[in-house]
């Protein structure tokens, strides 16, 4: 099947509460544009030059979707990146929180961040600690920040080959989203969980996933 019609089946088979973040990695202004046109409506990028490039190929059409930080963002990056995003899915820290709060302050605008949580406890991956008190602690310092808007938490989970595998990581995931939406912090709207990729998004979506991260099931393998 061609890329237009893998992100037609997977959207009707996605329930319709679920917003699929397609990961524009090293893809074409021109696949990335024939997806937009289909109906997708949220774009995420893992580095903020690539970003860029992407959104001034796009022109207008860029103007038409949701734009998503999803892989680590350095603080000589930020203000770049909030002159393409609307979401920054990977906030780890107190010192990444107020470096964004600080340079969004500057230009007059509200981001909208999540935290991310590395739930495997990866030496090879970013994000905050799994242990509750931490996220806990992190989300309360953010609420207090005036230019950050935290509306949910996001993980990778361990890559297995089989997907099973990765259930207990997002449960663990969704538990602790439900602790924190039980809070009602000031300034926290907890409403996204986003977790799952083409390996994994039918166990995260079962699991309480409400935002998956999907590329090589859409766009096939990376050139």
């Amino acid at each position: 099947m061609s890329r237009l019609e893998n992100y037609q089946k997977i959207r009707k088979e996605i329930p319709d509460y679920v917003t699929i973040v397609l990961a524009g990695k090293t893809r074409t202004p021109k696949e990335i544009k024939e997806i937009i046109d289909a109906g997708a409506t949220d774009i995420g990028e893992n580095y903020v030059q690539e970003a860029e490039s992407l959104y001034n190929s796009l022109g207008e059409t860029a103007k038409k979707i949701r734009w998503h930080m999803i892989g680590h963002l350095q603080t000589n990056k930020i203000n770049k990146a909030l002159k393409i995003f609307d979401v920054i899915q990977t906030v780890d820290s107190l010192e990444k929180a107020a470096a964004i709060n600080k340079r969004a302050e500057g230009i007059g605008r509200v981001m909208s961040v999540y935290i991310e949580i590395n739930i495997g406890s990866e030496i090879t991956k970013a994000g905050i600690k799994p242990e509750y008190e931490i996220i806990e602690n992190l989300a309360k310092e953010i609420s207090k920040l005036e230019n950050l808007n935290l509306e949910g938490l996001m993980t990778m989970g361990p890559r297995f080959g089989n997907p099973e595998d990765s259930r207990l990581y997002f449960k663990k995931t969704r538990d602790i989203f439900k602790r924190l939406k039980g809070l009602n912090l000031p300034k926290v709207n907890m409403k996204t969980l986003s977790m799952g990729m083409s390996n994994s998004y039918r166990v995260a979506i079962e699991e309480g996933s409400n935002m998956v991260r999907l590329g090589t099931i859409v766009f096939g393998e990376r050139k």
